[in-house]
């Protein structure tokens, strides 16, 4: 299992390394630097806590695609989701919220860290409704699914699966619930997430056409002889679904440190962990082995998606966050273990 995670070891040495220099550097007091890599540390386990759902939904995307974009998303991915997500978001926030340069939003994070957490937190209504609206939107697509066979929760996946007869009845329930949300809102905050959250849904729907329009390109390029295939789609549903999932951790960051290099550090780490633990997942035939591991992933980003919509309204703590996601994933895992024993000692013996 060693070899799966050799490279995110080796990423966490070197920001833990960053963070030291940094914290000596900034400081010149040891107290003060060790409590800086303390912050690195608990920012990563709350990245990776936070995300392993992540890396179960990234898992089942990739199994369907061809090896280049496979490593592709597993390469250039992690420069979109340790840079991009991490570093240049909190940013881009600062720089259009404030309506300054990208310099100045740069020198504000450095210099003004406090501020810099003000401009960013306020943008959390619209955040929490893209983000939210998005998660939500890829949870309940595996669920709304006529043709699905294997159930976890039957008694309401079954139902989840015959509803889906009514064609976008995901979207209607999806826009019911912003709007349900909006109402407890002040006007001008009711706006802005009723507007990002509708936003999401469509990108949701972009990507899911730009995946579909390849797919049929792809199936029309075989029937003429020619073995391409595109894994376009599915590397830009992936680094979307990335990019949603780290809202949350970004914003919770703040709840920790101001400080963006800190928080870039921590954060990064647990992102190159998701990455391995992705890896793994493929390599291993993990989520084929485990029938029910993917449903609990799923329903964790149900709650994920639920709680960053909730959360335009009322706190809620990353770590209840982290645990709802962990829990779910844990007692599918448990449920899966539990019916290969069972198959095990039903199935009839070999002579």
């Amino acid at each position: 299992m060693f070899r799966f995670f050799r490279g995110s070891f080796i990423f966490t040495i070197i920001c833990l390394a960053l963070g030291a220099w940094y914290g000596w550097s900034t400081t010149g007091s040891l107290e003060a630097t060790a409590q800086i890599l303390w912050i690195v540390t608990v920012l990563s386990i709350l990245e990776i806590s936070l995300s392993f759902d992540n890396a179960v939904v990234n898992a089942t995307v990739l199994e369907d695609m061809d090896e280049v974009w496979q490593k592709r998303f597993l390469t250039w991915g992690i420069a979109f989701a340790v840079f991009g997500m991490r570093v240049i978001f909190p940013l881009a926030i600062v720089a259009i919220a404030a309506g300054i340069g990208p310099m100045e939003a740069l020198h504000l994070s450095l210099n003004k860290p406090a501020e810099y957490e003000r401009i960013v937190s306020s943008a959390h209504v619209g955040i929490a409704g893209f983000g939210g609206a998005f998660l939500a939107m890829v949870g309940l697509k595996f669920f709304f699914d006529a043709d699905k066979e294997v159930h976890w929760i039957s008694v309401i996946e079954k139902r989840l699966s015959g509803i889906s007869a009514v064609k976008s009845a995901e979207i209607g329930i999806l826009l019911l619930a912003l709007w349900g949300i909006s109402s407890l809102l002040e006007a001008e905050e009711a706006l802005t997430f009723l507007i990002a959250g509708i936003l999401g849904i469509v990108t949701f729907i972009s990507v899911e056409a730009i995946n579909t329009w390849l797919e049929l390109r792809d199936a029309q390029r075989k029937l003429a002889g020619a073995a391409v295939r595109s894994g376009l789609g599915g590397f830009l549903y992936l680094n979307v679904l990335d990019a949603s999932f780290s809202f949350d951790g970004v914003i919770g960051a703040f709840a920790l440190s101001n400080n963006m290099i800190v928080i870039a550090l921590g954060l990064s780490i647990g992102a190159f962990f998701v990455r391995s633990m992705t890896i793994m997942l493929v390599k291993k035939g993990t989520l084929a082995e485990y029938a029910f591991l993917e449903h609990g992933a799923f329903w964790a980003i149900i709650a994920l998606g639920t709680i960053m919509l909730l959360s335009a309204r009322f706190h809620i703590p990353e770590t209840i966050t982290g645990l709802i996601g962990a829990a779910l994933i844990g007692i599918s895992l448990w449920w899966s273990i539990r019916a290969n024993r069972k198959e095990a000692l039903t199935a009839p013996a070999t002579p």
